[in-house]
């Protein structure tokens, strides 16, 4: 059963995500808020995907900040990465620049205003991630961070990547840290039943030194590792 499922999810899923992948993009010429609202449907269409397909409930404890926030998220899968619009609206996503190089995907990437990042390339990229990111928070949109730079298997602690603390301290905004519980559901190739479950810390105020603040994100994304 769990092997028929998931012959049932892989192939939907693509299928769907290529079709919204093309409608974002078509839609974009025309109608900001509809390509918004594209790349919004591709986590809807994950969620409904795990739901009806594999049996994954999705559980939501606290909610969003009304302001622009820069959002550290616990990663423990590629579900949290696709589901990052549904969740939060339109937010602005620090990824991976090879993540762009994706034929269709990274185009529409760009235009919806995820921020590449290429740690091997210094002060120079940092500096540039900044005025990026700026530009998202003036526009009133959310920014988001996977702080462990890659996906860490559940119920492993790991320490956040150097970069965190620089974009913390240059960006001057509140940093809302988000426990995941995703990787027994989704980090596998095989997809399993089960509860993907998200808890929202409160607020970190800007200014603390980096040792502080670090430490802070690290315990409160990792809450859900038991």
């Amino acid at each position: 059963m769990l092997l028929l499922r998931n012959l049932l999810f892989y192939p939907l899923f693509y299928l769907g995500s290529f079709l919204i992948t093309a409608a974002s993009l078509a839609s974009a010429p025309f109608s900001l808020a509809a390509f918004r609202r594209r790349v919004r449907d591709w986590g809807r269409w994950q969620r409904w995907c795990l739901k009806h397909f594999i049996g994954a409930d999705l559980v939501i404890e606290g909610k969003p900040q009304e302001e622009p926030v820069l959002y550290a998220i616990k990663h423990e899968s590629f579900f949290e990465a696709i589901d990052a619009p549904a969740l939060l609206g339109a937010p602005s996503v620090f990824a991976k620049k090879e993540l762009f190089a994706i034929p269709g995907w990274g185009h529409a990437a760009l235009a919806y205003g995820l921020i590449p990042v290429a740690r091997d390339q210094g002060a120079r990229m940092l500096m540039a991630m900044i005025r990026s990111a700026k530009r998202m928070v003036a526009d009133g949109r959310p920014l988001v961070i996977f702080p462990e730079g890659t996906r860490v298997p559940h119920g492993e602690r790991r320490p956040l990547q150097a970069g965190f603390a620089g974009l913390y301290k240059m960006l001057g905004l509140p940093v809302v840290p988000v426990a995941v519980r995703s990787g027994p559901v989704y980090h596998h190739w095989l997809k399993r039943p089960g509860t993907i479950t998200y808890r929202f810390g409160e607020p970190i105020p800007p200014g603390l030194p980096r040792a502080e603040v670090e430490q802070r994100v690290v315990d409160e994304i990792n809450a859900l590792n038991s």
